[in-house]
């Protein structure tokens, strides 16, 4: 498949780079609010009546994955609530220590749709990246009900022979730039950090091994909302057959490509992405 052995050259900042730059306060608050067991954190700006959640990638937060959209979306939506959170065990969502298995992409769904419950939203839009990506795809086919738009990036319904590779290849942090490995070791510490990373990979191999790499294939008819498929056309996490994949298989689905973008395409082009986000949100 495409770029596959290409991917094993690529620096990591291509793949995982996460964001250091630090929240303006602005009109941003920071919560926690019970969700099941878990105090779940969240970061809200803006004051509309509609809402869109902001879903991070593997071990992300609303700090290191969304800065760029918490400051730059609300201009664009004047008319929505900005939420970005902390899945359990993820971020200030701690305790618990994260657990991973082979169902830990649904069970983020659930909390992630009570906590929008929570806040007074029955109904919401999903923004996800990576593994929020998957998330989002598995909440909005679980809750049609509540999910009125869809957005992903650098996500998959399924794990490819090849990625496996991909995986085992980030898996040691220690040959991860200082620059990349400094803001997760600021959220979970230097000796958690590569610990639970190591976890993640695990669940990753044990969905392929024990699904036939299968996460969620089968929800994607479900999925009913308007649904906006972001791409950078470099990403070395994703291969490019996931694309057609999920255009063919979510009903009506749009898609955006960035000709130069790697995984990371809402950080590295901020402000593009941004107004894409926001003109697919505001006509509908």
């Amino acid at each position: 498949m495409i770029r596959v052995a290409n991917s094993f050259k690529t620096p990591i900042a291509g793949i995982v780079r996460r964001s250091q730059r630090t929240m303006s306060s602005g009109f941003t608050t920071e919560s926690k609010i019970k969700v099941e067991d878990v105090n779940i954190n969240y970061v809200r700006v803006g004051s509309g009546q509609k809402a869109v959640l902001l879903m991070p990638g593997a071990l992300g937060s609303a700090k290191t994955d969304f800065v760029p959209q918490i400051e730059g979306l609300p201009k664009f939506l004047p008319n929505y609530t900005i939420i970005g959170w902390d899945p359990p065990g993820y971020g200030k969502s701690i305790p618990p220590r994260r657990k991973f298995n082979v169902d830990f992409f649904h069970n983020d769904a659930r909390y992630a749709h009570k906590l929008m419950q929570s806040l007074s939203f029955e109904k919401y839009s999903i923004a996800g990246w990576s593994d929020g990506g998957i998330t989002g795809l598995i909440q909005a086919a679980t809750y049609p009900e509540a999910v009125e738009n869809l957005i992903i990036w650098g996500s998959n319904s399924y794990i490819h022979p090849d990625e496996v590779k991909i995986f085992e290849n980030i898996r040691d942090v220690s040959k991860w730039s200082e620059r990349m490995r400094k803001p997760m070791e600021e959220v979970y510490g230097k000796e958690e950090f590569p610990k639970l990373w190591s976890e993640w990979i695990d669940a990753m191999l044990l969905i392929f091994k024990e699904k036939d790499g299968n996460i969620c294939k089968e929800l994607l008819k479900n999925v009913s909302c308007p649904t906006l498929i972001l791409h950078g056309e470099k990403d070395p996490m994703l291969l490019a057959e996931h694309i057609p994949f999920l255009m063919k298989n979510i009903k009506g689905a749009a898609l955006h490509t960035f000709p130069d973008g790697k995984h990371n395409i809402h950080m590295k082009y901020a402000e593009d992405f941004n107004k894409v986000v926001a003109k697919f949100l505001a006509k509908l």
